[in-house]
C-alpha cells in the first residue's frame, strides 16, 4: 500500500534540560526532509546550552527553573508553553525532570524520549556504569511512548552499540550518543506519519474488526474487507485506500440509507464522504488519515456496521452482555 499523499508536518515540542545535542539532531533532521518540525525548545534549566542553538536557529524558546515550584506547578507552567505553541507531540531530550502524572496522562499517546539502554534493561540512571558492571558485550538507546512508570512506555526503536574493551562509562555513553542522534529522528518521523500510513492504518482496523464475533477478514475487490464467517455471511466493513481517486483512506461502514448518509457528509465532511460505487447502496466513508482521527468513532462504526448484518443469535448475545 502507498503512502503518497503527502501529510502535513508534525509540530514537535523539545523539552531539554542540558547541551540539548539530541534536540539538535531531531531539528536538522527536520530540515532535511524529516516529517515533523521542531516548534518549540523547552527546559527546566534557564542556562541550558540546548536553548542558545535553538535561538540561534530561530525557534522558539521557553525556560521555566523548577527550583522553588512544586511539581504541578512545574509541570503546568511547561503545560501551557507547549500547548501554546501548537505542538502535538513532545520530545523528551534529556529533561533530567521526573513529570508529574497528570502531565503524562494529558500528551498520553503523544509524548516520546530517549533512553540510553536497551530498554527493559537498566532504567533510570548510570545504565552504562550498570551495563558495563554487567559484563554486557552490547550497550544501545531505546525511543519509547512516556507514560507514568519510569522508563516503562511501549519501545519504538532500539539502537545498539557494541562494548569496547577497555570501556569507561564516558567511553561508552559517547558512542551511544552517537547512535541517539541517528535512531531518534528517524523513530519520531514514522511515529509522526503513522496516521498517513496505509498499513498502520489497516492494521489498527483489523484489529478493530476481527474482534468482534465470528468476523472474518475476505478480500473484496481487491482490497481488505471483513464479514460474518461463513459462506453466507455479508460484508460489514471495507478498507480503501484512496480508491477511485479519492485522497481519503478510510473505513466503509454501513448506514441505515441514503437520508443518514446525506446528514452525516454534511454535518462534518472532513470526517464522512460519499465512497466511489459504494454510496449508492447507503456505505459511508470515514476518512482516517487525519491527526485527529478518533478510534473510539471508528470502533463505534465497526460495532454499528457489525451489528447491521450479524444474525440475531450473535447480536442477542451482545445485547445480553450489555444488559450487566
Amino acid at each position: 500500500m502507498s503512502t503518497d499523499v503527502a501529510a502535513p508536518r508534525a509540530r514537535i515540542a523539545v523539552l531539554i534540560s542540558g547541551a540539548g545535542t539530541n534536540m539538535a539532531a531531531l531539528l536538522y533532521a527536520s530540515r532535511q526532509g524529516a516529517p515533523f518540525e521542531i516548534v518549540l525548545v523547552a527546559s527546566n534549566d534557564p542556562h541550558a546550552g540546548g536553548l542558545a542553538i535553538a535561538e540561534a536557529e530561530g525557534i522558539a524558546t521557553f525556560a521555566c527553573s523548577h527550583k522553588g515550584m512544586d511539581r504541578a506547578e512545574h509541570d503546568a507552567a511547561m503545560d501551557a508553553a507547549i500547548r501554546d505553541s501548537g505542538a502535538q507531540f513532545v520530545a523528551l531530550a534529556g529533561y533530567m525532570r521526573v513529570i508529574g502524572d497528570d502531565f503524562v496522562k494529558r500528551w498520553e499517546g503523544r509524548m516520546l524520549n530517549i533512553h540510553p539502554s536497551l530498554l527493559p534493561k537498566y532504567k533510570g540512571l548510570q545504565t552504562h556504569a550498570r551495563a558495563l558492571e554487567a559484563g554486557d558485550e552490547i550497550a544501545g538507546a531505546s525511543v519509547h511512548l512516556v507514560n507514568t512508570e519510569l522508563d516503562g512506555g511501549e519501545v519504538l526503536g532500539q539502537a545498539q552499540v557494541a562494548v569496547m574493551a577497555g570501556d569507561t562509562p564516558e567511553t561508552l555513553a559517547l558512542r551511544v550518543q552517537v547512535a541517539e542522534h541517528q535512531l531518534y529522528p528517524r523513530v519520531l518521523a514514522d511515529y509522526v506519519s503513522r496516521p498517513y500510513d496505509a498499513d498502520w492504518l489497516l492494521r489498527r482496523v483489523r484489529e478493530l474488526a476481527l474482534a468482534l464475533p465470528e468476523a472474518e477478514e475476505q478480500a473484496s475487490h481487491g482490497s481488505p474487507a471483513f464479514k460474518i464467517a461463513g459462506k453466507t455471511g455479508k460484508f460489514f466493513a471495507h478498507f480503501a485506500d484512496r480508491h477511485h481517486g479519492a485522497h481519503q483512506i478510510a473505513l466503509l461502514a454501513k448506514t441505515s440509507g441514503q437520508d443518514e448518509l446525506a446528514d452525516l457528509v454534511e454535518r462534518d465532511p472532513e470526517v464522512f464522504f460519499r465512497p466511489a460505487y459504494y454510496h449508492a447502496t447507503g456505505w459511508v466513508g470515514i476518512a482516517l488519515n487525519r491527526p485527529d482521527c478518533d478510534w473510539d468513532q471508528v470502533q463505534h462504526w465497526l460495532e454499528r456496521s457489525w451489528r447491521s448484518v450479524a444474525p440475531k443469535r450473535l447480536t442477542r448475545l451482545i445485547d445480553a452482555a450489555e444488559e450487566f
